[in-house]
């Protein structure tokens, strides 16, 4: 599988904003609101406008993964270049006409899934894919919003010949981890990762042996600190779209890239099934 080029500044702040401190959120909040302005201060002057030290400024360039402040710029810059600033933070206004809200919304999804595919780390999209193809038995698990993506995951992933089932009910989570069998793997899907019943899940599933994968927008999230691997989304809140609304495509992308991983690992099987599969459907059609 081919690597996928650095994630931008802008994607990394993003990503990384729920797990910083608050007066790393303080600067990360004036960069995304300023962006092009900070292209153009030194580190001394960002320092003063956001009322902080250049030590803390370089410490949120590292733990952002840049070599320094700018390393930060440079990319920046590059982040403006590629997108301009108008369309970073375009909002659905009261008088626009419905083929504007339709442009805006899909501009954001596609911007959502360009983030995305930007965020991902190859290493940790193989090591996803190895784990279901290798595991004996797989469980989806999602709530709320991420439900009905746990279920289209099952939905697809049946395809390839896996043993595998989806809960989208808390007790039957909890109920089903407690009974797991052995070499077992959990895909937990959650845009916050920190919603509880789906932490209590996979505390318990991890309990019983079970390997975890996880699917969220945040970095160290408590979620992401139980798995053994985790797929990041990047979503944009807008006034009329959350965060997790958005989050929902990039998850369905995500599921079918592994959906097409496994397909091509399970290549003899999943012909098969599709087949038997297609023979089943046609006699539901008129």
């Amino acid at each position: 599988m081919g690597k996928t080029q650095p994630s931008s500044s802008l994607k990394r702040i993003r990503a990384a904003y729920p797990g910083l401190t608050t007066k790393l959120q303080w600067i990360a909040d004036h960069i995304l609101a300023n962006p092009q302005d900070v292209v153009h201060l030194s580190i001394n002057e960002l320092a003063e406008v956001t009322g902080s030290s250049e030590a803390t400024i370089f410490r949120l360039c590292k733990q952002l993964g840049f070599r320094g402040y700018q390393d930060l710029k440079i990319t920046l810059a590059q982040d403006l270049a590629e997108e301009p600033l108008q369309n970073i933070h375009e909002e659905v206004n009261q008088d626009d006409d419905m083929m504007a809200v339709a442009h805006k919304v899909f501009h954001a999804n596609l911007s959502g899934l360009n983030d995305t595919l930007n965020l991902l780390e190859p290493e940790a999209l193989e090591k996803a894919i190895r784990m279901i193809h290798e595991a004996d038995h797989v469980e989806f698990y999602g709530t709320g919003g991420s439900g009905p993506i746990a279920v289209d995951a099952y939905h697809k992933l049946m395809r390839t010949g896996l043993n595998c089932i989806a809960h989208t009910d808390a007790h039957m989570q909890v109920m089903s981890a407690a009974l797991l069998p052995k070499n077992s793997v959990i895909v937990a899907i959650s845009h916050s990762g920190s919603n509880k019943d789906i932490l209590e899940a996979c505390r318990v599933a991890k309990s019983a042996g079970a390997r975890i994968l996880a699917i969220t927008s945040y970095k160290r999230s408590l979620l992401s600190r139980l798995a053994e691997v985790t797929l990041y989304t990047s979503t944009r809140e807008t006034n009329f779209r959350t965060e997790a609304i958005s989050a929902r495509i990039a998850q369905l992308c995500l599921l079918d890239t592994i959906y097409v991983g496994l397909s091509l690992l399970r290549q003899d099987v999943t012909l098969s099934n599709l087949s038997k599969i297609r023979d089943v459907i046609s006699m539901k059609r008129e």
